[in-house]
């Protein structure tokens, strides 16, 4: 055990099932331990860290920033705050944004935005998916279509019910007198990344439209150029527009920004949508700060001036080409949207004391790669979106070589390198 580990042994509440890894800096798509020992980072922060480790660009700009103004609370305007929020309406559209710190936050931001939409007509339920994830606060794990993350804390909060996701007719089925909202997460994540299909957000706009619901996705971890577009839901249904859109990971390269943004269509005789939350109707302290922001501008711009979103698109693809091109032993199939890539393992897996998504991320570790597991057996892709073409071959080559060390039945706690 290292020093690190009794630390947090004696001083952290264990929340997390943490990886035996104490890393201590990082430059690009690679970290290194404290050993000095580098990783080729392909999780990029749980799909954060849209630039790479301490991008010199974004690290001058919160220099900066934090030079001139850190916190002022949001009793007042910053500039960072109003072009940020500038920004996300231009990528979006018409509407308006409102600064958080966490993803959980802006869905919590995004279900009162239903309540209070609903509270005229005594409307309040808001239907999600199985298999989704809306994030960790009662509301978000109320939301969430797992079980795994509900145990223990009931009661959970009222007005949610899961659907079978892309199960359109079920959705329909389900809409009843108080139904006021649909939350969907256009690529389901954590769930294993599960794509959409185009006809089912369209038909989720045209019901939402016929019985006066608001459309809502969750792009937490698909949104602002993962998936080749600043909106991930236009990957998939580019002529679909949602009532309200929730973000955070990517937008700032690692510092704790998220924002929800809220159509400005006229909903009601109470005027436009992104309207209805009035003064004192929701707040946070440091949502919006303006070191955060300027992180945030600083990787839009980035974004923008590189092509990146193209680049997503077609590093994408090479990634899962290569992936399945490579022979990777109990590879079964890839799903992938941009840089959003998920490697479903095939029921052949050994079994062991370890789910098999779990096994084969903690063996890519040996090797050198960090990727990310979701659930029992996907194994998630999610490099910053500079990576280079080198580095996605790279990683391809690590992946394959530690799977073969599971058909091989090599240890990795005994591996020095794979190489």
């Amino acid at each position: 055990m290292s020093l690190l580990a009794d630390q947090y042994r004696d001083y952290v509440i264990p929340t997390y099932g943490r990886f035996d890894l104490d890393l201590a800096r990082g430059a690009g798509c690679r970290v290194w331990d404290e050993k000095g020992r580098g990783y080729l980072d392909f999780g990029a922060g749980i799909a954060v860290c849209s630039l790479g480790h301490a991008h010199p660009e974004v690290t001058s700009a919160v220099c900066a920033q934090a030079g001139t103004l850190v916190h002022v609370s949001n009793l007042y305007r910053t500039g960072p705050q109003a072009a940020l929020a500038r920004k996300l309406v231009e990528v979006t559209g018409p509407g308006k944004v409102f600064f958080c710190n966490s993803g959980a936050e802006a869905n919590e931001g995004l279900i009162k935005t239903s309540r209070r939409f609903g509270s005229t007509t005594g409307r309040f339920e808001i239907l999600t998916f199985e298999n989704s994830f809306h994030g960790r606060t009662m509301a978000g794990i109320s939301a969430t279509g797992q079980e795994k993350v509900k145990k223990g804390f009931g009661p959970l909060l009222g007005g949610f019910r899961h659907l079978p996701f892309g199960d359109l007719d079920a959705v329909r089925r389900s809409v009843g007198p108080e139904t006021v909202a649909v939350l969907v997460e256009p690529v389901q994540g954590e769930g294993g990344i599960h794509i959409a299909r185009p006809e089912f957000l369209a038909g989720l706009r045209a019901l939402c439209n016929e019985r006066s619901l608001l459309l809502l996705f969750d792009e937490i971890q698909c949104g602002l150029g993962r998936t080749g577009n600043w909106c991930g839901w236009r990957s998939v249904a580019p002529d679909v527009m949602p009532d309200g859109v929730s973000w955070a990971k990517g937008i700032a390269n690692g510092f704790p920004l998220g924002a929800f943004w809220v159509s400005g269509r006229v909903a009601d005789d109470r005027g436009p949508l992104c309207d209805l939350l009035g003064p004192g109707s929701h707040g946070t302290t440091y949502g919006g700060n303006p070191v955060c922001c300027a992180a945030g501008l600083k990787v839009l711009e980035i974004i923008e001036r590189d092509s990146l979103l193209a680049g997503a698109s077609a590093k994408g693809a090479r990634l899962t080409a290569g992936l399945l091109a490579a022979g990777i032993p109990y590879l079964q199939d890839v799903r992938a949207l941009g840089l959003m890539v998920g490697a479903q393992l095939s029921p052949d897996f050994p079994k062991g004391e370890r789910p098999p998504a779990l096994e084969a991320v903690i063996r890519a570790m040996a090797c050198g790669l960090l990727v990310i597991p979701a659930g029992e057996s996907v194994v998630r892709f999610l490099p910053p979106l500079n990576a280079t073409d080198a580095e996605i071959d790279e990683a391809v080559e690590k992946f394959r070589t530690a799977l073969m060390a599971v058909q091989t039945g090599t240890n990795p706690a005994t591996q020095q390198s794979c190489q």
